[in-house]
This record gives structure tokens, sequence and C-alpha cells, in this order.
């Protein structure tokens, strides 16, 4: 490693802040620095988590969505996918098996879905907090007003999760139909901060056009945005969409975006998210030995999981299924790490 890069790595290091010049010869550099990066990422999620993976229970509401971004396969635009919305009953049902296992954080994501209006995620709020008043509650349920936002979080909603995708304009509009606006998104973002949930954003690594130097932008962003949890994963094409023919991201720099948003992040909730075990059988397991401290088991129902299909071929049964929590908690201690059931609240700690 030349003296130029350690010098770089020295300041990541110790101010857990980067420009976008140095983050960029860092990304222009990252087979020189990786398992650097790899090591200390390692070492500082242990000193602030101490090897333990915290699981949230994910429930799918609903695919269907009135926006068509060309990359995802919940697209209003795709006709071969078969749509469903689940009922509150359905919800509710995951919601008390989870509890029965041991869930103490939901997450309920789903497309931009019309019918699912405030009126129905206030009502559902107030029900999953009456079954689990002690249960953390996760929203990934798009763009929508301030008052939205403010009023889902007084029902009782704790976090939400908005991934930008892209922070650069052009590349925004490659992504995105013209009736869409990054400028919303992100003000989405600085309304969720503003209103005191615990938010997550993040990006696709490897999406159609996207350039390091896009990814030097998102981490920017990232940085100054100062989000609770970050969520990132490669782009996987599906074959419904208008980039069908596009190649997948790339796990090997999913996973060194991991290790440097660990060390730009260093309290931050980190999933290991199910597109790197699509692509990689080792996906998950090098998530969070460089830096992921989440893990998020599948409760949908069943007969709805592969209907969820944001990208081709997802992995959503096997390990990924909260039916089999008992074999991902030894998977984890094989790789030793402890599985464990607690809220995990972001929260900064003196290590």
């Amino acid at each position: 490693m030349t003296d130029k890069l350690e010098g770089i790595v020295d300041d990541l290091l110790e101010d857990h802040r980067l420009s976008g010049e140095k983050l960029k010869v860092l990304l222009d550099h990252r087979e020189e620095v990786r398992q650097t990066l790899a090591r200390e990422a390692s070492s500082l999620t242990d000193r602030v988590f101490h090897r333990k993976i915290y699981v949230r229970g994910l429930i799918e509401l609903s695919n269907i969505c009135k926006n068509n971004c060309y990359y995802c396969g919940i697209r209003r635009g795709n006709h071969n996918l078969h749509r469903y919305r689940l009922s509150q009953e359905e919800v509710l049902q995951a919601v008390k098996l989870g509890t029965d296992m041991g869930f103490k954080t939901f997450v309920l994501q789903g497309g931009e879905d019309p019918l699912l209006d405030d009126d129905f995620y206030l009502d559902l709020v107030r029900k999953i907090k009456g079954i689990n008043p002690q249960a953390a509650l996760t929203l990934s349920i798009g763009e929508r007003s301030y008052q939205s936002y403010e009023k889902l979080k007084k029902a009782g909603a704790n976090r939400f999760l908005l991934r930008h995708e892209t922070k650069n304009k052009k590349h925004y509009r490659k992504l995105h139909p013209k009736e869409m606006s990054l400028e919303n998104r992100i003000q989405c973002l600085y309304d969720l901060k503003e209103l005191g949930y615990q938010t997550g954003t993040g990006m696709m690594v490897g999406s159609p056009g996207q350039s390091l130097d896009h990814l030097v932008e998102d981490l920017v962003f990232i940085q100054d945005l100062e989000p609770e949890m970050v969520g990132i994963g490669p782009y996987i094409p599906h074959e419904d969409t208008p980039f069908s023919g596009e190649k997948p991201g790339s796990v090997e720099l999913t996973v060194f975006l991991i290790h440097l948003l660990r060390l730009l992040l260093p309290y931050a909730n980190i999933p290991a998210t199910t597109s790197l075990n699509t692509l990689s059988p080792q996906g998950r397991d090098l998530a969070i030995q460089g830096g992921a401290n989440v893990y998020m088991p599948n409760l949908t129902p069943a007969y709805h999981r592969k209907d969820y299909a944001l990208y081709k071929d997802k992995a959503c049964f096997n390990i990924e299924a909260a039916e089999n929590l008992k074999d991902l908690k030894e998977v984890m201690e094989k790789i030793g790490y402890d599985l464990v059931m607690a809220r995990g609240d972001f929260e900064v700690k003196h290590v």
C-alpha cells in the first residue's frame, strides 16, 4: 500500500469521514486496501455489537405499486406478475407468529400500493403494537407526505427505510420515469430524520449506468444524512423490466462498500441483504464478517414469498425463511456470531 493510501485509510479510521475525492481513491484502489478495510471494519463491528447479529421479521405487504421504476420486478408495467395484497388479518397473524418466535422487531415492506392509505397503516400499526407493545416497527413503504410520516410516527412506527438508490440526477433519470423525482425522495429522507425516525437509506450496487463516481456521490450523501440504517445490495436484473439483459452487480464491490460504510458509520445498523445471498452462497457470511450486523428472516406467508419478486431468483426460502430460525442460528454460530432477538436500536456507544 502506498503512503497516500495509508494516509487516507488512517484518516478514515480516525475521523470516520472522508471527502469525496478520498473515497474515490479508495474505490479506485480497492484491491490494495481491501484486506485492511475488511479487518478494520470487522474489528469495529465486533467492538460495537459484540459479535451479535440482530434479526428483524420481514413482512412483505403488497407487490402492487403505482410506480414504474425501470429496474424493479414489481413495477406497474409488469403484467406478468401475480399481484397480491395481504389482508390485515394475514399481517397480524405473521406478527403473532413472529412474536411467539421471539422477534422484537418487524419490518413492513411493500410497493407504493394506492389502496394502502394512511387509515390502513395507522390502524395496522396500532394493532401490531397491541400484539407486541415492546416491538420496534420499521416501515418500508415508499415516498409519502410529511403529514403521513408524522401520523405514522405518532401511531407507533419507530423506523423507516427508504433507499435513495442513487444521488446522481442523470443516473436517477436513467432508472426512473419522468413523473418521479429525486428531489422528492431526498426530501422524504430529511423529513423522516426531522420527525425522529431511525432512518435508513441505501443503494443498489451495479445498477445500469452506475459508475464509481456515482457511488462516491452516494457515500458523501450518506455521510451528510447520517442515517441510523444503511441497506445496500447488488443489483439483480428482472426479466420483465427494460433492464432484463443487464448484468448483475458485483458481490465483491457490495461487500467492499459494507466495509466502508461500517467505518464511516460505526453505530449504524447494516443488514446482510437477501440479494447478496441470491447471487452468492457466501454473500451473507462475507457481509456479516465485514461489517453487517442485521439479518431479516422472512415472515411473509409462504404462498406469497415468490410473488414479491423485486428481482430474479430471489432467495426467500431455506435459511431466509423465519421458520428456519434454528438453522440460521446454527449457521451464525459456525462463523462465530450470536443471533439475538433484541430490538437492536441505534445507539452511539463508546468503544
